[in-house]
C-alpha cells in the first residue's frame, strides 16, 4: 500500500513535464518576438542605408556637374579673353600688311626700314598661328553670313550669284571660332543687256507718250 510519501513523489512527478513544457513555450515566443524584432530592426537599417546611398549619389552626382560646369565656365572665360586680346592685336596686322604693299621703298635705308618691319609682321602672325589663328581665305566661296560681311555687289557674269569675288578686310578665326568676320565683295546677277533696237524703241514710245 503506497503511503503518502509516494504519492507526493508522483504528483510532483506528474507536475515537473508540465512546467518544462509551459517554460519551453515561453523561450520559444519569447525568440520569435526577438526574431520579429531583429528582422524589423534590419529591414529599417537597410531602408536607412538605401536612403543614404541615394543621398551619398545624388551629391556625387551633383559635384560632379558642379565641377563640370564651373570647368566649362572656366574654359569659355579663357576662351573669351584669348579672343578679346587676339581681337585687339588685329588691326596692328592690318597696318602691317597695308605697308607691305602700299610702301615702296626708294633705297637701301628705306628698304632696311622696311624689312625690319615686314620682320617683326612675320613673327607676330607666326605667334597667331602657334595659338591657333588662323586667317580665311574666302575667295571664290560662297558668301556665308556666318564668316563673311559683305561689304559691295558686283553684277557679273563671270561668277555664280553669291560667290565672294574679293576680300576687302581680312577675317580670322580661332580654332572654329570667328574673331573677326571677312569683309568682301560679293558677286550679283548682272544686269539685263539691252540690244540698239530695244533701247532705240523705248526711246520712241517715251517720246511718245510724252507727246500725247
Amino acid at each position: 500500500m503506497p503511503t503518502e510519501g509516494d504519492v507526493a513523489a508522483q504528483a510532483q512527478q506528474e507536475v515537473i513535464p508540465d512546467e518544462t513544457a509551459e517554460t519551453a513555450a515561453d523561450t520559444q515566443e519569447a525568440l520569435a518576438k526577438e526574431i520579429e524584432a531583429l528582422k524589423a530592426e534590419l529591414e529599417q537599417r537597410t531602408r536607412q542605408g538605401e536612403s543614404y546611398k541615394a543621398q551619398y549619389l545624388r551629391i556625387a552626382a551633383d559635384f560632379d556637374n558642379f565641377r563640370k560646369r564651373t570647368q566649362k565656365e572656366k574654359e569659355e572665360l579663357e576662351q573669351k579673353v584669348k579672343c578679346n586680346t587676339i581681337t585687339e592685336l588685329l588691326p596692328v596686322v592690318d597696318n602691317f600688311e597695308r605697308a607691305r604693299t602700299q610702301i615702296k621703298p626708294a633705297d637701301e635705308g628705306e628698304m632696311g626700314i622696311h624689312k625690319s618691319y615686314q620682320g617683326v609682321y612675320k613673327n607676330l602672325v607666326d605667334s597667331l598661328k602657334r595659338i591657333g589663328v588662323s586667317a580665311m581665305r574666302p575667295e571664290g566661296q560662297e558668301f556665308d553670313p556666318n564668316l563673311h560681311e559683305a561689304m559691295l555687289r558686283q553684277p557679273t557674269d563671270e561668277y555664280p550669284e553669291g560667290t565672294v569675288i574679293e576680300q576687302l578686310v581680312r577675317g580670322y578665326m580661332l580654332g572654329d571660332r570667328v574673331l573677326r568676320h571677312a569683309m568682301v565683295k560679293v558677286a550679283a546677277a548682272p544686269e539685263p543687256v539691252v540690244s540698239s533696237e530695244e533701247a532705240a524703241f523705248d526711246e520712241e514710245s517715251e517720246v511718245e507718250a510724252s507727246e500725247s
